[in-house]
């Protein structure tokens, strides 16, 4: 049975103990990774599906149907919610990056697209959902960043061929990449460490990558319960930020 912490400060000398011990620690984040940086989550109390005033449900317009039909306004809604420019990485992202410097952690698996883990300085980051600093000619391939869309209005079009710019994410209604699977399933099934954090494990095909794991320790760090608390080790009922600051 899990062994439950809701003290940050004692979840951070657990956590700081297992992955000194790991040679090949993976880390499978979520939305809740990101709030101390300011970006909302999505189905906590404050997230962004439970927020009103929007003239179509938030689901919806993160849809491929929705990008295809009403693409101006999924447009407008992507530069006013789904970018976050101003957004830094909080202690979480940063002692990732730490971690990966100094040889216990082998790879973020993220499902977030805001890019937080490269700024601060991870550089083996898988990320199953894409980003937002890329976006793609649907017609040429060119690529643009998140800044270039900010500077457009209404559908973003390709400076080379006149295309409609495409984010490089994963909508609703769309696979994830077949060499993000690959490299996430990869990462899992070999490490000796699995801590999920920020991550309410209801997004598929997502989630069921950590059922690949096999490894000595599993970490569940999350505010709210996740179908993998029976199962793992400890469960790190606290905030994440706090929870990574050691």
């Amino acid at each position: 049975m899990a062994r439950t912490i809701t003290d940050p400060a004692e979840a951070a000398g657990e956590l700081s103990e297992l992955f000194e011990q790991s040679k090949r620690a993976v880390f499978f984040g979520g939305a809740g990774v990101s709030t101390a940086s300011g970006i909302p989550d999505f189905r906590s109390p404050n997230g962004l599906y439970n927020q009103r005033g929007y003239k179509y449900p938030p689901e919806e317009m993160l849809s491929h149907s929705f990008f295809v039909s009403h693409t101006e306004e999924f447009y407008d809604f992507y530069r006013h919610v789904m970018c976050v420019p101003e957004a830094r990485p909080n202690r979480c992202h940063t002692k990732l990056a730490e971690l990966e410097a100094q040889g216990h952690l082998a790879a973020i698996v993220t499902q977030n697209i805001d890019g937080l883990h490269q700024a601060a300085g991870s550089k083996r980051v898988i990320e199953l959902h894409g980003s937002t600093h890329r976006n793609v000619c649907r017609k040429c391939g060119a690529v643009y960043s998140e800044e270039w869309v900010l500077g457009t209005t209404g559908i973003p079009r390709c400076d080379k061929c006149g295309g409609v710019v495409k984010p490089d994410v994963v909508l609703y209604e769309e696979s994830l990449k077949e060499r993000d699977i690959i490299d996430a399933v990869n990462a899992i099934s070999e490490a000796d460490l699995l801590v999920i954090g920020g991550t309410s494990l209801v997004v598929y095909p997502a989630a069921g990558l950590v059922n690949y794991f096999g490894g000595k320790h599993l970490v569940v760090c999350n505010l709210q319960p996740t179908p993998q608390d029976s199962g793992a080790e400890l469960v790190c009922a606290c905030d994440i930020a706090k929870a990574f600051d050691f």
